[in-house]
C-alpha cells in the first residue's frame, strides 16, 4: 500500500469546472492499494494508519495524473523520412498520396511486417512514452486495410494489452481504400460494414470505430454508413474530419453523438457549435500540424464556445513521427493559445472522456487507477514552459513504479 507523499503541488485534473480548472493542491499525498487511489488531501492531513506503509518521495515536485494519449496509430511497418524531405521541398501530403506514397506506403510496409514484429516495435515506442508519463494511449487500425490485416494490427494491440503495463484502448479505424477496390468503392464499403466491422466487434478486438473523411479517403456519406455500421456492432463512433478541407465531419461527429472528432483544422464555425452543444471531445494534433505546415485546430475558439478540447500525438510514420505528448502539449499552448492548464486538462481528463475512460482514468481522485506522473517543475506552467527532453522522473500506472524511482 504505498504513499506518495512530498508533494510540492498536485493537479489532479477533476473533470468539474472549466477546462482552465486543474484544481491544484499544494503540499500533498496520494495513497493507493493495489491499482486504486484510496486517499488524496494534503501531507499533513495523512491518515495514521497510512503512515506505516511504503513511502515514495516525491521531493516537492509536481505531480499529475498519468497521461492519455487518445490519438495514435501505434502499430505500423516501416517509416517514411524520404516523403519528409519531400514535403520540405514543396511537395503536398495529398500529392505524395497520389502517387503511392502516405498512408498505402505504410498499408504495404505493415502487411508485410509479422504481428510478432508489430508486437516488439510496438513495445519499445509504450517503454519509451511511459517514461514522458504517459499511461494510457488509445491505438488505431488502418494500415491493413483487409480483414486478415486489420485483424492482424488489432491483434497486436489484444497482446500488448497482456504484455505490458500501458493501458490499450483499441480503435478500428476505416483509413483508406485500398488499390485493389479502386474501381469498387462500393464494393470495399460493403465488405467494412458487412463483414469486417461486425467481425470485429464480435471477437471484441477494439471499442471505437473511427473513419478519415476526406478528400482522397472516404466521403461524408460514406463516412456516414461505416460509422452506422459500427453503431449498430456496438462500436462507439469516432472521426478523423476536417483536416485539409471543411468537409463536414466536425457536423457529423455531432449528430452521431461520437466519442471525438479529430484534426479539425479547417472546421467551420457550424462545426464549433455543434461539437459544443453535443458535447463531443474536439481532439488537437498540433505535432501533425505542425509536420504538414498546417495551422492548428482553432483551440481557443472551440474551448470559448464550450466545447472539450483534447491534446494528443496523431504518432503516426508519416504526418507525427513523435510520440512526445508534452511536446504536443507545449505545442498547443504555443501555437493554439491554450494555457498550461488547459493543456494539461486536455492531456488528462477530457482525452479520457475521448475514450470513455473518465471514469476510471485522467484525475487524482479516490476511487480511480494510481496513475501518476512526478515531473521536475514547481508548475505545470513552468513544465510546458521550459521544453526539455523529458521532464517527467517518475511514472507509476495502476500502482506500480514503471519509469523512475
Amino acid at each position: 500500500m504505498p504513499v506518495l507523499r512530498n508533494i510540492g503541488q498536485l493537479a489532479t485534473c477533476r473533470e468539474e469546472g472549466p477546462q482552465s480548472e486543474i484544481h491544484l493542491l499544494s503540499n500533498a499525498a496520494v495513497a493507493w492499494r493495489g491499482s486504486l487511489i484510496e486517499w488524496v488531501g494534503r501531507d499533513d492531513h495523512l491518515p495514521i494508519e497510512w503512515m506505516s506503509e511504503n513511502q515514495l518521495n516525491a521531493d516537492g515536485r509536481l505531480v499529475v495524473p498519468g497521461l492519455v494519449d487518445c490519438h495514435t496509430h501505434l502499430a505500423f511497418g516501416g517509416w517514411r523520412a524520404d516523403e519528409f524531405e519531400a514535403r520540405l521541398k514543396g511537395e503536398t501530403y495529398l500529392e505524395i498520396a497520389k502517387r503511392g506514397g502516405g498512408i498505402m506506403r505504410t498499408v504495404a510496409q505493415t502487411r508485410g511486417s509479422s504481428m510478432e514484429t508489430l508486437v516488439s516495435k510496438s513495445e519499445a515506442f509504450l517503454s519509451e512514452m511511459r517514461k514522458l508519463g504517459v499511461t494510457t494511449v488509445e491505438a488505431k487500425s488502418g494500415y491493413g486495410l483487409s480483414v486478415t490485416e486489420e485483424i492482424k494490427q488489432l491483434g497486436v494491440y489484444r497482446s500488448l494489452t497482456r504484455r505490458q503495463p500501458t493501458r490499450i484502448v483499441s480503435t478500428f479505424l476505416a483509413h483508406t481504400v485500398p488499390p485493389e477496390y479502386s474501381e469498387s468503392r462500393t464494393d470495399y464499403i460493403h465488405m467494412l460494414t458487412d463483414a469486417l466491422i461486425p467481425t470485429i466487434a464480435g471477437e471484441k478486438l477494439a471499442t471505437f470505430c473511427d473513419v478519415f473523411v476526406e478528400h482522397g479517403a472516404f466521403t461524408l456519406e460514406e463516412g456516414r454508413e461505416i460509422l452506422s455500421a459500427g453503431l449498430k456492432a456496438g462500436l462507439i463512433p469516432k472521426i478523423h474530419a476536417d483536416q485539409f478541407h471543411d468537409s463536414g465531419g466536425a457536423t457529423l461527429a455531432a449528430r452521431l453523438r461520437a466519442a471525438s472528432a479529430d484534426h479539425l483544422e479547417c472546421i467551420s464555425s457550424d462545426g464549433i457549435a455543434a461539437l459544443a452543444a453535443a458535447g463531443t471531445v474536439a481532439v488537437s494534433l498540433p505535432i501533425a500540424a505542425l509536420y504538414l505546415g498546417q495551422e492548428p485546430l482553432p483551440a481557443r475558439d472551440l474551448i470559448d464556445a464550450g466545447a472539450p478540447v483534447a491534446v494528443a500525438t496523431d504518432f503516426n510514420p508519416g504526418s507525427a513521427p513523435c510520440y512526445h505528448l508534452p511536446l504536443a502539449m507545449t505545442l498547443a499552448c504555443v501555437r493554439q493559445n491554450m494555457t498550461p492548464a488547459e493543456a494539461l486538462k486536455g492531456a488528462t481528463i477530457i482525452a479520457a472522456r475521448a475514450l470513455h475512460l473518465d471514469k476510471i482514468v485522467g484525475s487524482v481522485e479516490v476511487g480511480k487507477s494510481a496513475d501518476l506522473a512526478i515531473v521536475d517543475a514547481p508548475s505545470p506552467a513552468h513544465w510546458l514552459y521550459h521544453l526539455r527532453a523529458n521532464g517527467v522522473v517518475a511514472t507509476i500506472a495502476r500502482g506500480a513504479v514503471v519509469s523512475g524511482l
